[in-house]
């Protein structure tokens, strides 16, 4: 169903009048009363609910119910008009002058566009739920066994097309104990692959078939070829096949032929997910459960409906928050220059609207291109001295400009020191690390930023609690920077076991007690004196720290030296300020009040939600900056130009 009563009460609270048919929920646990109690009114039959302004529908509109929508209205919802067979569909919408919103159409390549990615979150259930059903089809167990009876090895599951659905497909069938293995014809998905714990199988034929949109496009006769072999190999070892394959407004491709099907094992299973579209197997019958005369079972039943009340939860917020980012606050607007509506807006108002993509140029004819070769003439020397050339001047520049700060004052010497070394130190570690750990880096490097935390501790005072509004906001400063801290470290290790396999040897990380527990003693029998060298090397820690995530490996010791890092640096600073005990105890209890806030929000975040709370997390250091630059202005702790420049950024 399109709306749930948390999509509509969130839709009552921006100002709509919601109507909802009488019974559209049943099917996905969902009654009347639930939604009236979240503020809709529900209508009793479908001539009264079709004739709103904005309808929402998961599933394309039959031509009776478009006929019920008053002209000038708008469809929201899955259109499929980029499917064989659509048009008569699409032009029955547009002879009924309304305004249709594909969802189905929405530029999958834009970052915003993610919270309203319907065919994302449709795909990532379709997968979960095809190995969910392919095991229950499957007569014996997906993990391995060993019994008083004998040992049972685990099943074999290929997984065909890496996209959402095959990748959660992977992710549930490792979790399940089987042993996954996994093709694509894009290259790019093989780290992803193997990160969720899948064998990524390889033909020999060299051939990139990265598409639009992340799809795959259509391949060569012989990378077809090789793929086939492939395929009948692996059908005749595998127990479950999940094929995820699909390629934009065409018919899917069959992968799986009927001669594979025939050497399969009996008791197998093939679960189709693009059974909709024709389906990537021969034998696929659409939307119905199928035995072979071999008896390998064919499902081609639609996963998502499967779980229809998730399926509904997940679209009706993809869809929802979709409709309250069209137009300002309060007010509805569809809009050309938003680049996800235009992208989504296929009729306004019966016009059909041309796709947004700018076309693309004709190519050249054989003349053209031959006067275009011979135009071009490259001499390699002259390449060389403008590449050599550039590089001198880039070094002149920077030469000049660092030189050039003396002018700033004595003290700018040492800060640009700084700066510039770690910044290109901190360039060379993060270059290093892969892409699949670039989520775990961001949350690791986010902790380490909270080292906000020294600023405020440096302004603290007042006693057990602050009295002025400097030390107040230096306490706050603390406070906020904890959470980042406590939170950052924990999110990071909470990334980390997700990319863990049963097969991989332990960390042993919790060895790395010894040189923190070396650390933190001789801070403070060192005191203030040793402080320069604790700073170094807490630096030098936190430096390790990024460095260990470039692999998989070693990415658990990287997050434990980054808090081995954090802890001596807050240590370093706490034993050479020599404020007062009661001061001394405030910055501790903040200390622990923010860390303790922030482990205690990391561990019960979603697995799902972690990205969007490093990025939250990250905002908290940006605000114990500002805290701890105003205290530092109000509190006059230092004067001249650099000082009031790092103060107002």
């Amino acid at each position: 169903v399109a709306a749930t009563p948390a999509s509509v009460q969130a839709l009552c609270k921006e100002g709509y009048n919601v109507l909802v048919e009488s019974g559209a929920g049943l099917l996905s646990d969902f009654d009347d009363a639930a939604y009236e109690a979240a503020g809709a009114t529900i209508a009793k039959s479908a001539e009264i609910a079709f004739d709103c302004d904005i309808v929402m529908k998961v599933r394309p509109p039959t031509l009776d119910e478009i006929s019920l929508m008053p002209a000038g209205s708008t469809l929201i919802g899955i259109v499929g008009s980029r499917l064989p067979g659509s048009e008569p569909l699409v032009e029955r919408l547009m002879a009924q002058k309304i305004n249709v919103v594909a969802v189905d159409n929405l530029p999958r390549q834009l970052s915003r566009a993610q919270t309203h990615d319907t065919l994302s979150s449709m795909a990532n259930l379709a997968g979960y739920r095809a190995v969910i059903e392919g095991s229950v089809a499957l007569p014996r167990f997906m993990a391995g066994q060993f019994t008083a009876a004998g040992k049972v090895e685990p099943a074999k599951v290929l997984v065909i097309g890496a996209g959402v659905a095959g990748l959660a497909a992977i992710q549930a069938a490792h979790n399940l104990g089987a042993i996954v293995r996994a093709f694509d014809v894009r290259s790019s998905v093989r780290e992803q692959i193997e990160s969720v714990g899948a064998e990524f199988l390889t033909v020999n034929i060299q051939e990139e078939g990265e598409g639009k949109g992340g799809y795959a496009k259509e391949m060569s006769k012989e990378f077809l070829e090789a793929e086939m072999a492939l395929f009948k190999k692996q059908c005749g070892e595998c127990d479950i096949v999940i094929t995820t394959a699909l390629i934009p407004g065409k018919p899917a491709p069959k992968l799986i032929k009927q001669y594979m099907v025939d050497i399969m094992k009996r008791g197998s299973v093939i679960v189709d997910l693009a059974a909709a579209s024709g389906g990537n197997c021969e034998a696929t019958v659409p939307g119905e459960k199928f035995v072979t005369k071999n008896g390998v079972t064919i499902l081609g039943t639609d996963m998502v409906q499967s779980a229809a009340a998730q399926a509904s939860e997940l679209f009706s917020n993809n869809v929802s928050k979709f409709l309250l980012s069209m137009g300002e606050k309060g007010r509805f607007h569809l809009s050309e220059a938003d680049e996800a509506v235009r992208g989504c807006w296929l009729i306004r108002e019966g016009e059909r609207l041309p796709e947004p993509e700018a076309p693309r140029p004709p190519p050249p004819t054989p003349k053209e291109m031959e006067l275009e070769i011979e135009k071009v003439v490259v001499d390699p020397r002259k390449v060389a001295f403008r590449k050599a050339l550039s590089e001198s001047l880039m070094y002149t520049a920077g030469v000049s400009g660092l030189l050039s700060l003396s002018s700033m004052g004595s003290g700018i010497s040492t800060l640009a020191t700084t700066l510039s070394l770690s910044c290109l130190v901190g360039a060379q570690v993060v270059k290093g690390v892969s892409a699949a750990l670039h989520s775990p880096l961001m949350s690791v490097t986010n902790a380490i930023s909270g080292l906000t935390v020294v600023g405020g501790l440096l302004l603290t005072g007042g006693g057990y609690f602050p009295k002025t509004a400097p030390q107040m906001l230096a306490s706050l400063a603390v406070l906020v920077s904890m959470v980042n801290v406590g939170g950052g470290f924990v999110m990071t290790g909470r990334m980390l076991g997700m990319f863990r396999r049963k097969t991989d040897l332990p960390s042993y990380s919790y060895l790395l007690a010894l040189p923190g527990a070396i650390l933190l003693a001789l801070t403070l029998r060192g005191g203030s004196s040793l402080t320069p060298l604790i700073y170094l090397v807490s630096s030098l820690l936190c430096i390790q720290s990024i460095g260990a995530l470039s692999s998989q490996k070693t990415a658990p010791a990287g997050n434990t030296l980054g808090m081995l890092g954090v802890a001596g640096g807050l240590a370093g600073t706490i034993c050479s300020v020599h404020v007062p005990q009661a001061t001394l105890v405030q910055m501790l209890a903040t200390m622990a009040l923010g860390g303790g806030l922030g482990v205690g929000i990391a561990r019960r975040a979603e697995v799902t939600d972690l990205p969007q709370l490093v990025a939250a997390f990250h905002s908290l250091v940006g605000v114990a900056a500002a805290a701890t630059a105003i205290a530092s202005a109000l509190s006059a702790h230092g004067s001249g130009l650099l000082y009031s420049i790092s103060t107002y950024l």
